[in-house]
């Protein structure tokens, strides 16, 4: 009788706790382009909560500080975005095929998700001070880095060839030039868009077979 009275505690105590992460993954998600707005350095619970349809309350309820929601709020985006790949990684029957749809995606992220990778590379560079955050930043770049190295080895497939580089100089070499793309979006000097688009697919090249030219 015991046994059975505490198996439904338990039940009933799983029930709260898988409640209380999913209330927190709702208000992180709805709360994420606020975020992505005004930056880690510059908000606070209250401030999220003034531009957002939840009370400050609400939020210190479920969150213990900024820093919680803010990890949170990149968590759930990264966990969408670390699959934006595989359709095209899948589907690819030809390298330039592969070359020319992720070329395509990942110039029209960096232009329709600007704010959103500005968060995440807000969140980063925090972790650099801030020890709070780097366990989370670490899961959430080593799922980026396996997300660009599933490209890269479905290209060095379909050319029949090894990669020429290591997973993590791929994925060194790629957010590299995103980054500085996206800094050049946000700053309005030139065209990174056009620019990395026009650069990619020599970079991508040069990733399988140590040689930029195509073909």
């Amino acid at each position: 009788m015991t046994e059975v009275a505490e198996t439904k505690q338990d039940r009933i105590a799983r029930r709260q706790v898988d409640k209380f992460d999913a209330r927190r993954t709702e208000l992180a998600i709805a709360t994420l382009h606020t975020l992505a707005e005004l930056g880690y350095a510059r908000t606070t619970l209250r401030e999220i909560a003034q531009k957002s349809e939840f009370s400050h309350g609400v939020l210190h309820y479920y969150f213990a500080d900024k820093r919680d929601l803010l990890t949170e709020a990149v968590r759930q985006y990264e966990a969408l975005c670390v699959t934006r790949y595989d359709d095209v990684v899948a589907q690819a029957v030809t390298a330039e095929q592969l070359c020319r749809e992720f070329t395509d995606m990942f110039v029209a992220t960096l232009r329709d998700d600007a704010p959103l990778h500005r968060l995440w590379y807000d969140l980063r560079n925090q972790s650099l001070f801030d020890e709070s955050f780097r366990k989370d930043v670490l899961e959430i770049d080593e799922r980026r880095e396996e997300m660009i190295w599933r490209v890269i080895a479905r290209y060095a497939e379909l050319r029949n060839r090894e990669p020429a580089i290591s997973r993590a100089t791929a994925y060194s070499v790629l957010d590299g030039l995103f980054q500085r793309a996206l800094l050049g979006e946000f700053a309005g000097a030139g065209e990174p868009a056009r620019a990395l688009k026009r650069e990619l697919p020599r970079v991508l090249e040069l990733l399988v077979t140590g040689r930029p030219e195509l073909g």
